[in-house]
């Protein structure tokens, strides 16, 4: 609830600090005493537009703070958390305005924008007045406020991540389908590639391979004479081999008459001969490899030039062929199964979109019950405020699927009302008074009493044009709203007043230097006192006092 209203320098108001209290609060006045103002003021703090035009005559800084005592639960915190703001169990909106005109917003003396700021309050405060009004008179707010009036939060929330659902999938199958098309139109490209390359058969390393070969090839002549004269050497009439094999039959005949050991010199003889045989067994290998020709020359360099073409052809190294070959294949294949995965995806978009519309249809049903509730439950409520000839129309309308489908349904919810007989409903701000309009909002709030965001609802001319019974009408249900809501109004009807629990009087005093008061009325006697004045006049008389005590019976 609003807690208290601090005003420094606001036109007429210098300096202003009010303590409200939860339930029915209604402030009084003469005309042009400051009522006005006090709204001005609580619009400034709530984020409502600004005038320098407020900033008090020989004062360079206006000032409104406005102090709420929230719960633990309210929408506020989660509002704040987002903007990395800390929150409590009081919030307190503040706005500055300089005579130059710029402002400066706070919440909890944290700076903000102006925008947040007005954000925060629309989430506290609802004012309904001729000149400004949140909420109800705003068409985007009609589905949820009546999704609130019915209980239906739950099935809005469920009916939302069905919408994601059948978003995902189609977004999923226009992907596929894109992919699809334009994997078509490489279709011949690709069988095309994966023919060459499956022909040429790249292998791993090939190339590294190639060249060492090729190297090799080159010098075929120069390795052979090497390698013959290698085997020469060693496995030749007078090579290592038969000098190693004489040496150790020479020594072994000579070995019992030596004197000594010999057997480490027979050891190393017989372990030189078997190194020697390993490597006229290799030697004789590698010549036939050369000799017996392999791949010629000729032949690799085919290869190479082949390998090296078709790596340039792709943009690519010759490395990369065999890897770039299975990445083609396997989008070849995908072409071949794209049909079935094309149809699993539509299968999936038809499975979403239907159980998104049939939790729709249902929904839309339930509004549509629920509408007729919320228009009957109305109609009762606006005889006794004189707008018996008047229609209230909660209009649910279903959208086409590309206008109006989305996460809230498939409806369009607006509040519609006719002011006379045989007239077509429009928008209530198009059509009602400021004073039919208050008194409409009125009759619609105290219906919708437990729905809304805002705990403090501001009502202002919500008496204009009325009053005797008309009057004790809307004073009874201001009453009835207040056991749930925080009410203020600003009234000039004695009814209305007389209904308060909590009373202040704005008064204007000064003659040069004028200045607005408000006063709080705790004493029955005041009270009196101030509706006697609202029933006669300047001149309280005996009948205006008993007049304003019968009223205060009736409305206790």
């Amino acid at each position: 609830m609003l807690a208290g209203l601090s005003i420094r320098n606001v036109v007429l108001i210098e300096q202003l600090d009010i303590q409200f209290s939860q339930g029915f609060c209604a402030l009084t006045g003469e005309t042009g005493a400051g009522k006005s103002i006090l709204l001005d003021s609580l619009g400034l703090a709530l984020g409502g537009r600004s005038d320098s035009g407020l900033v008090r005559k020989g004062a360079e800084q206006a000032s409104v703070a406005a102090e709420f005592q929230i719960q633990n639960e309210h929408a506020i915190h989660a509002l704040l958390k987002e903007q990395g703001l800390e929150s409590d169990r009081t919030v307190i909106l503040r706005r500055t305005l300089g005579r130059d005109g710029r402002s400066r917003a706070f919440i909890n003396d944290q700076p903000v924008s102006v925008g947040l700021l007005r954000q925060a309050g629309d989430v506290l405060v609802e004012v309904h007045s001729q000149f400004e009004t949140h909420g109800l008179l705003d068409p985007k707010t009609h589905r949820g406020l009546l999704d609130e009036y019915a209980g239906l939060q739950a099935d809005v929330k469920s009916l939302a991540g069905l919408w994601r659902s059948y978003r995902e999938a189609e977004a999923a199958l226009s992907f596929a389908v894109a992919e699809a098309e334009k994997a078509k139109k490489d279709e011949e490209y690709l069988r095309f590639a994966v023919d060459e390359l499956q022909k040429l058969d790249p292998l791993p390393g090939e190339e590294e391979q190639i060249l060492i070969q090729r190297e090799a090839l080159k010098h075929k002549d120069q390795v052979l004479t090497g390698l013959n004269e290698t085997w020469d050497c060693i496995s030749g009439d007078d090579g290592a081999e038969m000098s190693i094999n004489r040496a150790a039959r020479a020594i072994g005949r000579v070995a019992d008459k030596i004197g000594t050991d010999i057997t480490p010199v027979i050891d190393a003889l017989n372990r030189a001969g078997n190194e020697l045989q390993d490597a006229v067994s290799r030697v004789q290998v590698m010549i036939s490899a050369v000799e017996g020709g392999g791949l010629s020359l000729e032949v690799l360099e085919d290869r190479l030039y082949a390998l090296r073409g078709m790596a340039r052809k792709h943009h690519a190294q010759v490395d990369q062929l065999p890897a770039l070959l299975q990445d083609l294949a396997q989008k070849l294949s995908l072409i071949t199964e794209q049909d079935d995965i094309l149809a699993g995806l539509q299968k999936n978009l038809s499975a979403t979109r239907a159980a998104y519309l049939s939790a729709a249809q249902k929904l839309s049903a339930a509004r549509i019950k629920a509408a007729a509730s919320l228009d009957k439950a109305v109609a009762k409520e606006l005889p006794p405020l004189k707008l018996d000839k008047a229609r209230f129309i909660t209009a649910v309308t279903g959208s086409a699927e590309e206008k109006g489908w989305g996460v809230d349904g498939i409806d369009d919810v607006r509040f519609l009302v006719a002011t006379n007989p045989g007239a077509e409903p429009a928008a209530l701000g198009k059509i009602a008074s400021g004073g039919e309009m208050a008194r409409f909002m009125l009759a619609i709030k105290v219906v919708m009493a437990a729905t809304g965001q805002a705990a403090s609802l501001v009502f202002d001319e919500v008496d204009s044009g009325i009053g005797g019974s008309t009057a004790d009408a809307v004073g009874e249900r201001l009453a009835r709203l207040a056991e749930t809501k925080q009410i203020l109004v600003v009234t000039h009807s004695p009814q209305v007043a007389a209904r308060a629990a909590h009373h202040w009087i704005v008064m204007k005093a000064g003659a040069s230097d004028v200045k607005t008061t408000v006063v709080p009325l705790p004493e029955l006697k005041q009270r009196q006192e101030e509706i006697a004045r609202m029933l006669s006049g300047a001149t309280i008389t005996k009948e205006a006092r008993a007049a304003a005590q019968k009223l205060l019976d009736t409305g206790t």
